[in-house]
């Protein structure tokens, strides 16, 4: 069977986007056809200056939304990264394997190492060598599939190099994996600024719909979104990219095609209406969900432990083999 490995960062609140681009398709597609493990990242999160208890209260709230979304313990496999050693064990062994070029040419560290310094603050050694460890994320369960937005393919990529170059140094020990997307709303953008994506780390609230927004803030939030000059409801990505990005919205939550969508508008207004009423309809079961999961926090907890516990004996097979191939001595 095809495994399937992909995770969330807690670095803020979820949002639409993370559930168009990725959750929708993790509850609905991949745990039922797959062996799929999914994970709350939450080492990721330490590579920025960083409140601890937020991590941890984010990484909760994390845990508890991928179940609210529709993931199924019985069927997939829900656990946080820090509680899987094999993690941090296989990413110093890809660090022994991966290249000072390969890492400053990601473009994520470029980008944030680039504004951590724009702040006067510098830049952690992590925020360098994270990829690294995503590729261990991937690697350590002989996953075959990464479903990951645009923005990371390029970190599959990398898992695929360090998993190749390893398998040529020291004998086969790694599955290729490669990425796969979404064809429709991948990439949902922010409201206010829909040239960007919709990221749980943004300060831009207005334009940022969180999964647990309340009805009446999503409402105002996609009714004040920013549109584009003109009067004619186009799909044109490039040259009115915040008319399209309500159209992928809207066709995301309704199972259409945005250019056919387009057809049905006269008006920027009622676009925006029925593009609100659908996320507000599409995110409901989510936040009733939620609110049940939230009552019953020593359930949540007993899921991430077996969670955990499953991940640890599909993970450590390989690391030990990883370990033996480099020439580490077994313990």
């Amino acid at each position: 069977m095809t495994r399937v490995f992909s995770g969330v960062k807690p670095t803020g609140h979820l949002t639409l986007g993370n559930y168009l681009g990725a959750l929708r398709r993790w509850a609905e597609v991949d745990q039922h056809r797959s062996e799929a493990l999914f994970c709350v990242v939450d080492l990721h999160a330490l590579t920025v200056e960083h409140d601890p208890a937020r991590v941890r209260r984010l990484s909760r709230q994390a845990a508890t939304l991928l179940l609210a979304a529709g993931l199924d313990p019985a069927l997939c496999t829900v656990f946080v990264q820090s509680h899987v050693d094999e993690h941090a064990r296989l990413s110093y062994l890809l660090e022994c394997v991966a290249t000072d070029g390969e890492m400053r040419r990601m473009i994520q560290y470029k980008e944030k190492a680039a504004r951590e310094r724009a702040r006067g603050g510098s830049v952690r050694l992590s925020l360098l060598t994270y990829p690294v460890l995503m590729a261990a994320d991937i690697l350590a369960y002989g996953t075959d599939e990464v479903p990951v937005g645009e923005d990371q393919t390029q970190h599959v990529e990398l898992a695929r190099d360090l998993a190749v170059r390893f398998n040529q140094r020291y004998g086969h020990t790694f599955v290729v994996p490669r990425a796969t997307r979404p064809q429709v709303a991948a990439r949902v953008m922010n409201l206010q600024e829909p040239a960007s994506k919709m990221g749980k780390s943004d300060d831009s609230g207005p334009g940022i719909v969180y999964l647990l927004d309340e009805p009446d803030v999503v409402r105002r939030k996609i009714m004040r979104a920013v549109t584009d000059s003109g009067r004619d409801v186009v799909y044109d990505r490039e040259a009115r990219p915040g008319v399209a990005n309500l159209l992928e919205i809207l066709a995301a939550c309704e199972g259409g095609d945005p250019e056919r969508l387009s057809g049905a508008y006269d008006s920027y207004g009622a676009l925006k209406k029925d593009t609100a009423e659908a996320v507000v309809e599409l995110l409901g079961p989510v936040r009733r969900r939620h609110r049940e999961l939230c009552a019953d926090p020593a359930g949540v907890d007993a899921v991430l432990r077996e969670g955990a516990r499953r991940a640890r004996e599909m993970a450590r097979p390989t690391v030990d083999a990883a370990y033996r191939a480099i020439g580490l001595l077994a313990a």
